[in-house]
């Protein structure tokens, strides 16, 4: 997406934030601008990133198919350069696109490294740059790029099956992080059910907003840990 149109969808969306707000009457009106500004810097910018994750991990599934077929063009005696138009011609969105953006720029006289340079700016994925190196060492030292491609190829399916393993597990850590996490909650309500003169200590005395206070500290150290916990990244 050109530069120019992002800002122009940054403050659309900022002005539209803050037309909403003040449409609606949620508070004075000179709020407006508290919400406007933090909507139009972060809410694209947000929307923007998910996007390209989500395109990302689409490619990053697609792309070991997409090296078998080069590897078993050449095998079979066609030049890398129609391996890859095959590729462009036949693979889905958004290996196909990037492909023909690929076989396009060396068509328009870029070298191959150039070609490839671009292709990682836009899609940023450990993957292409591994294809990218042994592409480009290929083209200087030579070699069996065949075979080369095979081991690749077997190494970005295994990243991607420890990527699965390592999904399903934090996923698992992330549901257990909750319940945790909202048993203090329950459990008050509960109390607070049963027993309100029990909890309401809690609110009422010195010594109960000091415990509160520091369960309250303790549940957010216990948060930020868990959290740190379960974001596994390779």
């Amino acid at each position: 997406i050109p530069v120019t149109r992002f800002y122009l969808i940054n403050g659309a969306v900022g002005v539209g934030a803050g037309l909403i707000y003040a449409v609606s009457m949620l508070g004075p009106w000179y709020f407006a601008p508290l919400i406007a500004i933090p909507a139009g810097f972060f809410l694209p910018s947000m929307v923007l990133n998910f996007i390209a994750k989500r395109r990302q991990r689409k490619f990053t599934s697609q792309f070991a198919d997409a090296i078998d077929v080069i590897t078993r063009g050449l095998q079979s005696g066609l030049p890398t350069a129609e391996c890859m138009r095959v590729i462009a011609r036949e693979s889905p969105e958004p290996t196909g696109l990037e492909f023909r953006l690929l076989t396009e720029s060396q068509r328009l006289g870029l070298t191959l490294e150039e070609a490839l340079t671009r292709s990682i700016e836009r899609m940023p994925t450990p993957e292409l740059k591994f294809f990218a190196i042994v592409l480009n060492i290929n083209a200087q030292t030579g070699g069996n790029l065949a075979e080369t491609l095979g081991n690749l190829s077997k190494v970005l399916r295994g990243r991607i099956e420890m990527a699965d393993t390592i999904r399903i597990k934090s996923s698992e850590a992330k549901s257990t992080a909750m319940i945790i996490g909202s048993l203090p909650f329950c459990v008050g309500m509960m109390l607070y059910v049963m027993s309100p003169e029990y909890i309401l200590l809690l609110f009422t005395t010195d010594m109960g907003n000091y415990f509160l206070y520091g369960a309250a500290t303790l549940m957010v150290v216990g948060s930020l840990v868990m959290k740190m916990m379960c974001n596994l990244k390779m």
